[in-house]
C-alpha cells in the first residue's frame, strides 16, 4: 500500500507563504467555532432537523480544499463544513441554512449543508451517502470534454466507501482516466457500526486499488501532510493519470449527528484521540517552524470570535422564509393547454 507522496522539489506545502498557512488555521478555528456556535443554538432548539459535526476532522477537510485550485469542483459532505467555508461561504450563510432562516443559501426550504454553488465551484451533496462519487465523476469528465484544467475532488465515509455507488464511480473514472479524486475518512465508525464490522479489508485504498485507482493513506490529524498528499494527486489527475484515493487517517470524536449519544463507543476512546487533535497540532507545527508565535495565533482566534458574534447575529435576524414560496423552484410551470393543444385544433397533425 502507497504511502503520502511528494512532488519533485520537496514536498508541496514548502512552498507555502507564512500567510497561506496561517490562512488555513484561520479556517480551522473558525470551522469548530462555528460548530459549537451551532451546538448551542441547537440545544436551544433554534436549528431546524439535524446538526452533524466534524469534530476531530476538521483538519483534513480544510487541508483537502486548500490543496485544489480556485476553480476545482469541490463536493462536501455533512462533515465537511471548513470546505465550505474555503470556498467563500461566510458563516451567517451556514448557520442561516441550520435555523431554516430566509437569508439562508436555499432560502429556507432545506437544511444543514445541503446546497451548492456552481460559480463558487461547490457541488451539492447527495443524501444517500457514495452516489457523489459518480456524480463528481461526471464533473470530472465535463472537464476533460471541455478541455479545461480542473480536477474534481469529494469527500466519502468509511461506511459510504461500502456502497456500490462508491464502486461504480470510481470504477468508471479509473476506466476513463479521469481527473477525480477522493478523500476517503477513516474516522472508525459507519453511524454507530465500527469499521471493522463492515468492511472486510483493512483500508479504503485497498478497495481503490481492486478498482486501479491509485490510493494513499496518510495521517488525517496532520494538516500538512493531508495538503501535501492532496496536492501531488491533484498535480497527476490534471497531467493525466487518471482518479486517486486519499485515504485519511482520523476520527469523529462526535456523534453521527449531535442527538446521537455515541453509547457504543468504548471507554476511554475519545479521550485518547482528544490528544491527537488536528488544531493543536497544526498550532503546534506553526509555532514550531516559526509561521506564528503566540500572539500572531492568539489574533487569530480573537478575530474568529468576534467575526463570529456579528456572523450569527446577521443569521438570527435574517426572518423565516415566507410561506408562500413553499412550492417555488419545486415544480416546473407546464405549458398552457390552449399552447399544447392548438396544433391538434388547427390540424396540423
Amino acid at each position: 500500500m502507497a504511502q503520502a507522496s511528494t512532488s519533485e522539489g520537496g514536498r508541496p506545502s514548502e512552498t507555502l507563504s507564512a500567510e497561506r498557512k496561517l490562512e488555513m488555521f484561520r479556517w480551522i478555528v473558525l470551522t469548530r467555532r462555528l460548530e459549537e456556535r451551532l451546538t448551542n443554538l441547537y440545544r436551544q432548539n433554534r436549528v431546524v432537523g439535524g446538526l452533524y459535526r466534524s469534530l476531530g476532522q476538521e483538519g483534513e477537510t480544510v487541508a483537502a480544499a486548500c490543496a485544489l485550485e480556485p476553480g476545482d469542483p469541490i463536493g462536501p459532505l455533512i462533515r465537511n463544513l471548513g470546505a465550505l467555508l474555503v470556498r467563500g461561504y461566510r458563516p451567517r450563510d451556514i448557520a442561516m441554512q441550520y435555523m431554516a432562516r430566509a437569508g439562508g443559501p436555499t432560502g429556507g426550504k432545506d437544511l444543514n449543508v445541503h446546497f451548492g454553488d456552481p460559480a463558487r465551484g461547490v457541488i451539492p451533496p447527495v443524501s444517500m451517502l457514495g452516489d457523489l462519487v459518480p456524480v463528481m465523476a461526471g464533473t470530472a469528465l465535463a472537464a476533460t470534454l471541455r478541455g479545461e484544467d480542473r480536477v474534481a475532488l469529494t469527500y466519502i465515509g468509511d461506511g459510504g466507501s461500502s456502497t456500490g455507488a462508491f464502486a461504480e464511480g470510481l470504477h468508471l473514472a479509473a476506466v476513463w482516466k479521469l481527473p477525480l479524486l477522493v478523500v476517503a475518512e477513516a474516522n472508525h465508525y459507519a453511524y454507530s457500526t465500527p469499521t471493522a464490522r463492515q468492511m472486510a479489508v483493512d483500508s479504503m485504498v485497498r478497495k481503490a486499488e481492486g478498482l486501479g485507482v491509485d490510493g494513499v493513506r496518510v495521517d488525517g490529524n496532520d494538516v500538512l501532510a493531508v495538503y501535501d498528499a492532496v496536492r501531488t494527486a491533484r498535480e497527476r489527475a490534471a497531467a493525466g493519470a487518471g482518479p486517486a484515493v486519499i485515504e485519511v487517517l482520523t476520527y469523529r470524536r462526535k456523534g453521527h449527528a449531535e442527538h446521537d449519544m455515541q453509547k457504543y463507543v468504548p471507554a476511554g476512546e475519545i479521550e485518547t484521540w482528544e490528544k491527537n487533535d488536528p488544531l493543536d497540532r497544526y498550532r503546534a507545527t506553526l509555532l514550531a517552524d516559526g509561521t506564528g508565535d503566540e500572539e500572531v495565533l492568539a489574533a487569530i482566534e480573537t478575530e474568529v470570535a468576534e467575526t463570529l458574534e456579528i456572523e450569527i447575529a446577521a443569521a438570527e435576524a435574517s426572518p423565516f422564509p415566507d410561506p408562500d414560496v413553499a412550492l417555488q423552484d419545486v415544480y416546473a410551470e407546464p405549458p398552457r393547454a390552449t399552447d399544447t393543444l392548438a396544433p391538434y385544433r388547427d390540424g396540423a397533425r
